[in-house]
């Protein structure tokens, strides 16, 4: 069993059409303005103009050739290397031998040497022939700077020679390789080339907004053509009425001048709230797509960087290329990473950097009077995080909550993601929407893959029903692992699932049982699914509890049965004391706690003042409650023994069993529930 609380909502992602659809051409009409700069931004871009003129009919400038400077600087600098290097070799001494060397000490010629390791440079008194070694390469004439190399083997007492000699020992170079100017001319390209180089970096940096995060923008993010692939409406399925809050900013961005000439305004903001996967994103795609705008897209994460500034920096290069493409729709997502409410700790550079982001933004919107034509629109999965400045009218006006699709979406869901599927006449897609309560569009779609690929696996051409049963049962239960397990395990796996089993179908308004294995799937030994026949949207107090005694329906028949209780009631009890807690804790299903709400998610209740006297006795309720639904489960399993024997016993020879046999074997009449809604789909895994 799972917790009874609405799990997961629909987007459907698909440009793909059915052939029976009309085709909509791309629109052609540009919207005026300049381009957006063509530097790089860690924003995506859909629906630019290829070509577009200012607001003065000019061309839009064309891309900075600063790399051409560089280029240019670069290749003088290599130019100028190479004639220094040519002019080093071309002054530089004779090397001579060192035997020559000796020589020449012995005779009291050296005048003064420099020595480096075993580099020996020098000067003779009186000139000297250059010695011939039989080299056509060797120089001829004479010398008086000399440069040679004191061989590692050498045992001679080379400085006591030279001072006997009269020859002065130097610590600095005797030669200069290079002359005054060419020294002066090398040390300042040295200088410039570092003043350049750092005037460039703090130029980066200004731009940047003043921090070394400028360097973070190059981010090879490049705008996709007015060409590309683009959504509309018509690929967005399951959120029929969500797609008819939107129309009205579609309107405005296709008509403005019908909203001046009253005096109106579009809304400035337009906020998505919604668990991750409803098509949040899909549907501000679709809305810019509807209206034949461009659309910038960006995760609020992006804009955050370590240096103070970045983010805001970022944030006015947007805003300031969406308002010369006007019309556009700006799309920041996971905007609760920058937008959470500001606190007065500033401990952090990146809080800092956070909430001036989060200033810029605010200032960025106050900034529209409503007639630029730029629409922003948000989406977050944590609306209750936001700070209260972002979502105030006049910033985001409107909030729209994405709803979870109901059968009726999920079929059609369905239906655009086997548009390019070859189905058999067998596949029943209301039939799947029926069974998958909760389910998203890329649960749907990963399902619709999922049996393509197992026809694909057989060589088949055509994708069958059971193709998608069984793909609906690896995601839903798991991958069916090869265990050898002891007899005595398997049965009393039998008889822990058989007691999930039974417990649902006894129990007065609970979902049907759709299957039950005993297969090992994931960390489970075996698995017991239900699901609803239509959707629910609320639940009573008798029907939780039933949830509990269902999920302890494993516990109950292995102590029924075996008078034990082993470690497979692990994830059962977790699911039932989940429920309890939310049925005392904040629906006020207790009367002695009353209709009052004392747990809250990811806050601790002592911060918001509940006493540890209310906790305890919520934790006493919840006690009650579990201990309660026990008794009742192993009472019921008593008074139905011969049926827990049955299933058990079947469920050894077929070790799986569908919905029509589990109620045939168990002699009890699948139940027709009332056309109410509900999102819950139970699932106990042991």
């Amino acid at each position: 069993m799972t917790d009874p609380q609405p799990s997961q909502q629909a987007e459907v992602p698909t440009p793909e059409r059915s052939s029976d659809e009309p085709h909509r051409p791309v629109r052609s009409q540009a919207p005026s303005g300049p381009p957006p700069l063509d530097s790089p931004r860690p924003w995506r871009t859909e629906g630019l103009p290829k070509e577009s003129k200012d607001q003065n009919g000019k061309k839009a400038p064309k891309k900075s050739r600063l790399w051409q400077f560089w280029v240019i600087a670069g290749i003088a600098l290599l130019g100028l290397w190479g004639l220094l290097t040519w002019q080093d070799a071309s002054n530089a001494p004779p090397t001579i031998p060192y035997t020559e060397f000796i020589s020449q000490v012995e005779a009291g010629n050296v005048k003064e040497i420099y020595a480096q390791g075993d580099t020996i440079q020098g000067e003779l008194t009186n000139e000297a022939k250059l010695p011939d070694d039989g080299d056509d390469s060797t120089e001829e004439g004479n010398y008086t700077q000399f440069t040679t190399e004191r061989p590692t083997f050498a045992q001679d007492n080379l400085l006591s020679d030279l001072q006997a000699h009269g020859a002065v020992v130097r610590a600095t170079p005797v030669v200069e390789q290079r002359g005054a100017v060419a020294n002066l001319i090398s040390s300042l390209v040295l200088w410039g080339l570092l003043i350049g180089v750092s005037i460039w970096a703090f130029r980066k940096i200004a731009k940047a907004g003043g921090g070394l995060g400028g360097f973070g923008m190059q981010r090879e993010v490049k705008p996709i053509e007015k060409t590309a692939v683009r959504v509309n409406f018509s690929d967005v399925a399951g959120i029929d009425e969500v797609k008819e809050q939107v129309d009205e900013i579609v309107d405005f961005l296709k008509s403005p001048d019908k909203y001046r000439k009253v005096g109106a305004r579009a809304p400035r903001g337009v906020l998505l709230e919604g668990q991750p996967g409803t098509g949040k994103t899909l549907l501000a795609r679709a809305t810019a797509g509807e209206a034949d705008v461009p659309f910038f897209s960006a995760s609020a994460s992006e804009f955050i960087e370590m240096i103070v500034g970045v983010g805001a920096q970022r944030v006015r290069q947007l805003f300031d290329e969406a308002k010369k493409v006007a019309p556009a729709i700006v799309f920041i997502d996971e905007i609760d990473a920058i937008g959470r409410a500001r606190g007065s700790s500033r401990a952090s550079g990146s809080n800092d950097e956070r909430e001036q982001t989060l200033n810029q933004i605010l200032t960025e919107m106050d900034g529209f009077d409503g007639t630029e034509g730029v629409v922003v629109m948000a989406a977050t999965n944590r609306s209750d995080v936001l700070d209260p400045a972002l979502t105030r009218p006049g910033r985001f006006d409107r909030v729209i909550t994405v709803s979870p699709p109901d059968q009726i979406g999920r079929e059609k869901i369905l239906k655009v993601h086997t548009r390019q599927i070859p189905l058999a006449t067998d596949v029943n897609l209301k039939a799947l929407a029926q069974t998958t309560p909760g389910a998203t569009g890329a649960d749907l779609a990963n399902l619709a893959n999922e049996a393509a690929l197992r026809a694909a696996r057989r060589n088949d051409t055509l994708v069958y029903q059971a193709d998608f049963t069984n793909a609906l049962e690896q995601i839903q239960l798991g991958v069916a692992r090869s265990v050898l397990i002891p007899e005595d395990e398997k049965r009393r796996t039998a008889y822990h699932e058989g007691g999930h089993a039974l417990l649902g179908m006894l129990q007065k308004g609970a979902d049907p049982v759709r299957k039950v294995s005993i297969i090992p799937r994931g960390q489970a030994l075996g698995v017991t699914l239900s699901t609803p026949d239509t959707d629910r949207y609320g639940y009573d107090e008798q029907y939780l509890l039933g949830r509990i005694v269902g999920a302890l329906g494993g516990m109950a028949a292995e102590a029924a049965v075996y008078g034990v209780v082993t470690t497979g009631a692990e994830s059962d009890l977790r699911s039932a004391t989940s429920i309890a807690r939310q049925m005392v804790g904040k629906w006020g299903m207790s009367s002695k706690v009353g209709p009052m709400t004392v747990l809250f998610d990811d806050v601790n209740p002592r911060e918001l003042g509940i006493s540890d006297e209310t906790l305890s006795v919520v934790d006493a309720e919840v006690r009650a409650i579990i201990t309660k639904c026990h008794a009742k489960a192993v009472e019921l399993l008593n008074e139905n023994r011969d049926k827990l024997d049955a299933i058990a016993n079947e469920l050894l020879i077929k070790e799986t069993l569908d919905e029509a046999e589990v109620y045939k074997i168990a002699g009890i009449e699948r139940p027709v529930q009332d056309d109410f809604h509900s999102e819950s789909v139970g699932t106990s895994a042991d």
